[in-house]
């Protein structure tokens, strides 16, 4: 496209957000009104296609805090937010963009970089969920840090004006200067927070197969390896099924690699796999750690993660979506959409990344995978010893690669327009998210009480 009629698509663009500013004022995005809901009611749909041994822990997790049950419900919040207010723009939304979901990783020059981390949930969605889902999940943290209310509103209110001003800064730049934007782990939190930021990224750089094969696998009699299980965390399956894997592995996985790294990959073999408990909102889904070795005995650890279908899709009730690039994402499966989703939204992404499509289970049902380095170089921060001044200044830093994200995809200069330059729609997401808080609170009680009550099973300290 030429340079003068790419400037007036992104002008249009903004003019077209400023003109949705009539319809939805940005105040409005500070309005939470919730229909009759039941939240334990979603969990316990969705507790009907995960592992039945599994669910337990997911609840026990669940039970920790307010915290750790709203990093478990994102279908909750999509049916919340599918009702609320939006200025008509979309985005590949990730879907589940809490604070605890952006970290530390490697990129394939083996530079430790800080992003977005977590794909399960992306979709087609508004860009208004992404920023709301982030916003109460730094106000929740706050509290749960014992913050004072008017910190957790600052905190807020950071992480919405520092998305406003780098979309903003983002649209001076040209597409292909968006695209290669990223952070790194030096300037993840700020000068202030060096100290911090050295310890997690010193920390996330032990991170590697080498490591991993000493903590997790023992020789074996025949003298090879094997991983050994730590019940209930990591445990071999008892459906044997390594001959499905290591085909799928070889006929499958490997076809939806870049050539160069498919070539490195085939150079390893497979040598055992087992089943391991992930995440808080994670457990449930099936996902295999993948062992394989190398032509000198070299270890490589992969991960394999079942996907389901977005709950942007499911509880968010996504429609009318248009057909483009950007927004058929799971027409070659959920394991492709999830991984599509993360090379769209992530400035650098694991050479590794790739999928399984129609992997049949021993119970006859047909799933989707998505398959990517387990653990390497990844590195997270200990938000539950934030100040408030370093929560202030990590949602600063998450608003900031929120924006990066939103930014790749065609049209996102709306939100721009949307915005505009004051900080209107800082203060709304702040009062929104204060109540979404409070929401998620009574939500959290209302667990406590399915399971004290017998309706849900729980197991703690797992």
């Amino acid at each position: 496209m030429p340079a003068v009629a790419q400037a007036n698509s992104v002008d249009q663009d903004r003019e077209a957000g400023k003109a949705a500013r009539r319809t939805v004022p940005r105040s409005a995005q500070g309005e939470l009104s919730l229909s009759e809901r039941d939240p334990v009611g979603i969990i316990e749909e969705q507790n009907a296609s995960r592992l039945p041994e599994l669910v337990p822990v997911r609840i026990g997790r669940m039970l920790q805090s307010p915290f750790a049950y709203y990093r478990g419900t994102a279908a909750v919040m999509a049916r919340d937010l599918a009702a609320g207010p939006v200025s008509g723009h979309r985005v590949v939304a990730c879907g589940d963009a809490h604070v605890a979901n952006f970290g530390l990783y490697a990129s394939p020059e083996r530079q430790l970089v800080f992003d977005l981390n977590d794909f399960d949930e992306a979709f087609p969605a508004p860009w208004e969920w992404d920023v709301k889902r982030l916003a109460a999940s730094v106000w929740l943290n706050g509290r749960g840090n014992s913050h004072t209310e008017e910190q957790c509103r600052a905190a807020t209110a950071e992480a919405a004006r520092s998305y406003r001003e780098t979309l903003d800064t983002l649209y001076q730049l040209t597409a292909t200067e968006r695209y290669y934007y990223q952070v790194d782990a030096d300037l993840a939190a700020g000068t202030k927070d060096s100290q911090i930021v050295g310890a997690v990224a010193a920390k996330a750089r032990q991170n590697t197969s080498e490591r991993l094969l000493v903590r997790l696998t023992a020789a074996t009699a025949e003298g090879g390896i094997r991983i050994v299980d730590q019940p209930p965390i990591i445990r071999h399956d008892e459906a044997d099924q390594f001959k499905l894997i290591e085909q799928l592995y070889f006929q499958r996985y490997l076809d939806t690699l870049r050539v160069d790294t498919a070539v490195l990959v085939h150079q390893y073999r497979l040598v055992d796999y087992a089943l391991r408990i992930v995440g808080v909102g994670s457990e449930g889904p099936r996902c295999w750690i993948l062992l394989l070795q190398g032509p000198s005995g070299e270890p490589l650890f992969l991960q394999a993660k079942e996907a389901g279908h977005s709950v942007l899709e499911t509880y968010g009730k996504i429609t009318g979506v248009r057909r483009s690039i950007v927004e058929t994402l799971s027409s070659r499966g959920q394991g492709y959409r999830v991984v599509g989703a993360q090379r769209i939204l992530q400035s650098q992404s694991d050479p590794f990344l790739g999928w399984l499509a129609e992997v049949p289970g021993p119970d006859g049902v047909t799933r989707y995978f998505y398959i990517r380095q387990f653990r390497d170089m990844k590195g997270s921060f200990n938000l539950a010893q934030f100040t408030p001044g370093q929560n202030a200044r990590y949602a600063r830093a998450c608003g900031r690669l929120l924006a990066r994200a939103h930014s790749q995809g065609p049209g996102s200069a709306h939100i721009c327009g949307y915005l505009g330059t004051s900080d209107a729609f800082d203060q709304a997401i702040s009062r929104w998210a204060r109540q979404y808080a409070d929401q998620a609170e009574r939500d959290h009680q209302a667990l406590a009480l399915a399971v004290r009550s017998g309706r849900l099973p729980a197991e703690s300290g797992v």
